[in-house]
């Protein structure tokens, strides 16, 4: 058990037959009703990856996460404020693949989550939102880049254009270790989204 609550092989929703198949095929009902177009595929060794989850500017993005996660059949494992993790909801949670982040206490949060990442035996895509917050935020955290570069597994970049009503996932990158370089094609693809509450996401700094 890792100092988040949490082990590679705690099982989830979408390791839960029946039920997988059933959301999926809600999901799929849902995004087509709602207009939403659902685009993109892991890459060829991409069963094990960092996915960065941006623009992170409401709550509404976690439940269309999973819904993505569905139909793309996904085996996600996503970071979360630890508040939103207490009773009576923490079991569901992380039954929902939540993995509760005390950002007080975090210091080790980039080796444990390697650690998992390296030694998970089966497809896991860690999901991580690089704002860190849904409030207004001028610069990203770096944890999603430095948990890939650690477990040598690549950056997924999974996007939601509220405004074009596009999710999906978009291009792979392999961390080179060149922070800087990696960060500004990083930007450079999530420069165009609008998240449901726009003004709250920079892509630029």
């Amino acid at each position: 058990m890792g100092e988040f609550g949490w082990t590679p092989l705690h099982i989830t929703i979408f390791d839960t037959p029946i039920v997988n198949t059933v959301v999926r095929y809600l999901s799929l009902g849902f995004m087509r009703i709602t207009g939403w177009k659902v685009s993109g595929s892991l890459p060829a060794g991409g069963g094990r990856c960092v996915m960065i989850a941006a623009p992170h500017t409401s709550n509404w993005d976690l439940p269309y996460m999973l819904m993505v996660a569905f139909i793309l059949r996904l085996n996600v494992y996503w970071m979360g404020k630890s508040s939103i993790f207490s009773p009576p909801f923490g079991a569901i949670m992380k039954w929902l693949g939540g993995i509760p982040v005390n950002r007080e206490q975090s210091t080790s949060m980039v080796a444990t989550s390697a650690a998992a990442l390296t030694s998970a035996t089966g497809a896991m895509q860690l999901v991580v939102p690089p704002e860190g917050t849904r409030s207004k935020t001028r610069y990203w955290r770096t944890g999603f880049y430095y948990i890939a570069l650690g477990a040598g597994v690549p950056i997924v970049m999974a996007y939601m254009d509220y405004e074009k009503k596009l999710t999906g996932l978009g291009p792979t990158l392999y961390p080179s270790g060149d922070l800087e370089a990696d960060m500004k094609i990083i930007k450079a693809f999530y420069a165009p989204f609008k998240g449901k509450n726009s003004a709250q996401f920079e892509a630029t700094n």
